[in-house]
């Protein structure tokens, strides 16, 4: 302030202010080019393998160029041809799977949540000491019940198995997403006369769609990528899902990995496409129930 009682302006805070401003700009383009590194790093393997898939006369996945200059798809055919039905029995297991899954887990969160079930803290810690447990130690323990009930070899003993793993995973989402829910809406389904029935499928399993696409698309997940159930509960060709085919087609044709990674590429494209279709549901459905 001067003698006349006038403000004078503050010099030194516009100089931060403006260098505070630059300092931002700088840490947001490090940002940047760090996580498009972080990205390029973990996208490569992705890159390679479509890249050797499209390598004419199947040569070695090291000794490949960098771009498919001259592209074959050869490799598609050969692995289509061989690799055909196993992709469909791991198609027909995994939708199985998430059927069976959801059937079971919907009711059983909305019981969870809407009635009075004695010891429920016990249930919940049970549904997730069973999502800790080993997958190879639930296989070893199948394999002689399987064995006993014959469904070794069999697309529904795979169902079985694999909804073992998605059957506690979707009750925690839905029960997360069914407890956010409020009891009005429920209440007012049986003013108007509705049963607990009418009320679960008519007004409570649409409301709850983003959880059920959640639900279902990690249990497809689950169980599309599953190798331990598929390697020790069958042992003849006769249902073969794709991570087996992969797994035994690697020791048959090591030789032709344009072939090999051609089927590497078309069991990721399932996947992919859900994941793309599904994602604004999945984005809502992992956070419902955070909030109440």
């Amino acid at each position: 302030m001067t003698s006349t009682g006038r403000l004078t302006p503050l010099r030194p805070a516009t100089t931060w202010r403006r260098r505070s401003t630059g300092a931002g700009h700088t840490g947001g383009w490090g940002s940047t080019a760090v996580a498009v590194i972080l990205l390029s790093v973990m996208l490569f393997p992705v890159y390679w393998m479509v890249n050797v898939s499209v390598q004419p006369g199947g040569g070695g996945a090291v000794a490949t160029t960098w771009l498919p200059l001259h592209p074959d798809l050869s490799g598609y055919g050969k692995a289509l041809s061989d690799q055909g039905p196993h992709l469909v029995t791991s198609l027909v297991i995994s939708l199985g799977s998430v059927v069976l899954s959801l059937l079971i887990a919907a009711p059983a969160a909305y019981a969870l949540v809407r009635f009075r079930i004695p010891f429920i803290q016990l249930i919940l810690l049970g549904i997730l000491v069973s999502q800790m447990v080993p997958g190879i130690v639930v296989a070893n323990a199948l394999y002689s019940a399987y064995s006993d009930l014959g469904l070794l070899n069999s697309t529904v003993g795979l169902i079985f198995a694999d909804s073992s793993t998605g059957i506690p995973f979707a009750i925690l989402v839905l029960r997360a997403f069914l407890a956010s829910v409020p009891g009005e809406v429920i209440e007012a389904a049986f003013v108007d006369g509705a049963g607990q029935l009418r009320t679960f499928v008519s007004v409570v399993l649409p409301m709850s769609r983003n959880a059920l696409v959640t639900a279902g698309l990690f249990t497809f997940l689950f169980t599309w990528s599953d190798f331990l159930f598929a390697l020790t509960l069958t042992t003849t060709e006769d249902v073969r899902p794709v991570t087996l085919g992969l797994y035994q087609y690697i020791g048959s044709y090591v030789q032709d990995w344009s072939a090999v990674m051609a089927t590497a590429v078309m069991a990721s494209v399932p996947a992919v496409v859900l994941l793309l279709v599904a994602q604004k549901y999945v984005a809502t459905g992992t956070t419902a129930g955070a909030l109440k």
